[in-house]
């Protein structure tokens, strides 16, 4: 199945995802894991959550393969991360610049830390706990958001929300060009969807 991305403004990007249960949804969710990466590759995304194609699940991905030209180590990085759990974030935080499928053609400084160490159920259904560092702690951290609901324009400086907030506001309206299919959210409600306060980044997730 073909799914479009769901776009900031929709309140499913706001919903806090389920956990999984491996028993009774297996084949599913491993339908839906090679959904996702056709639609990941589709958009040219290297990360993507079940609530951007709007499900509300504790699911998403990473394919950090397009990015070996410059990072060849990560050529073969491509993931599923079922029911995740970060346990752990150290190392130093860093400020470095962030897109997102749902908010196309935006991009701010995020802070994050460098390194995560993260439980998990892959797209093999079995369980790890593995450290990332680098990019792709950095990829993690911004989908596992996604699965509580948090989007990266929310760990951005209150300057940062007020200048970017007409911009986003047109967004959710369909005012935005992307390569990709997208689904909008009610015109009527969506301003209520478009921030979230997040105090720090040391999240109690």
């Amino acid at each position: 199945m073909k799914y479009p991305i769901y776009v900031i403004g929709h309140e499913i990007l706001r919903k806090e995802g389920r956990n999984i249960d491996i028993e009774t949804e297996k084949e599913e969710i491993s339908e839906l894991i090679t959904d996702m990466f056709d639609a990941m590759k589709e958009s040219e995304g290297v990360g993507l959550a079940a609530q951007q194609i709007g499900k509300s699940l504790k699911l998403f991905l990473v394919d950090a393969s397009p990015l070996a030209d410059e990072l060849p180590e990560l050529a073969d990085f491509k993931h599923a991360f079922i029911n995740a759990v970060i346990t752990e974030r150290k190392g130093d935080i860093i400020k470095m610049n962030e897109g997102c499928l749902s908010i196309p053609g935006l991009r701010e400084d995020v802070w994050r830390h460098d390194e995560i160490t993260i439980k998990y159920i892959d797209e093999n259904f079995q369980e790890q706990e593995n450290t990332f560092s680098g990019y792709v702690a950095r990829i993690i951290q911004h989908e596992y958001d996604h699965t509580y609901g948090i989007l990266f324009t929310d760990r951005i400086s209150k300057v940062r929300k007020a200048l970017i907030q007409n911009k986003i506001k047109a967004m959710a309206l369909g005012k935005f060009k992307a390569s990709y299919k997208t689904v909008l959210g009610n015109k009527k409600t969506s301003a209520q969807y478009l921030f979230r306060n997040v105090k720090d980044y040391i999240s109690s997730m």
